[in-house]
């Protein structure tokens, strides 16, 4: 699962690849996205996230990976309890799942959240110069006033 949470459009490439370096997925202008596959072979399994449309705006891209155990098929008879058995554990697999997509939601969050509060810390720190800078302005105004105003009223004596 992943998700472009701040930069340009929100938009990136994607590419998952395998041991053999054969493509399992690919996907262009994405923003977000989830997708499952089984792996083929053992080994290294490659994800690229990349950024090659907008060089200019970086992008901060969240993502997360599970590595699941293998869905058990049933081969042969299966009698009374054995079923219920795989209802329950079918029951606790759904579970887990959802768990886990709220887990991933609130680390959405969180990542948000910090964006956001970092935003906000920005613009503050910009609206505090700026009033620092409106304030030494008003000042050096004032005196710049006060001195040509003093200057246009002195009495100047020919001699």
């Amino acid at each position: 699962m992943f998700e472009t949470v701040e930069g340009g459009f929100l938009d990136i490439e994607v590419r998952i690849s395998g041991p053999d370096q054969k493509v399992i997925y690919q996907g262009e202008k994405e923003s977000s996205g989830k997708y499952t596959f089984s792996a083929y072979e053992t080994g290294i399994y490659h994800y690229c996230f990349s950024n090659k449309m907008s060089t200019l705006t970086p992008k901060v891209v969240m993502f997360s990976m599970e590595i699941g155990d293998a869905p058990k098929g049933t081969v042969g008879a299966v009698n009374e309890g054995e079923a219920g058995h795989t209802k329950l554990e079918d029951m606790i697999r759904e579970l887990s799942g959802t768990l886990t997509s709220i887990k991933h939601e609130q680390d959405y969050m969180h990542v948000r959240d910090r964006i956001h509060r970092s935003i906000n810390e920005s613009t503050n720190s910009r609206v505090v110069m700026w009033s620092f800078f409106e304030a030494i302005v008003l000042i050096v105004m004032t005196v710049g006033q006060v001195y040509y105003l003093k200057r246009f009223f002195e009495v100047k004596r020919v001699v």
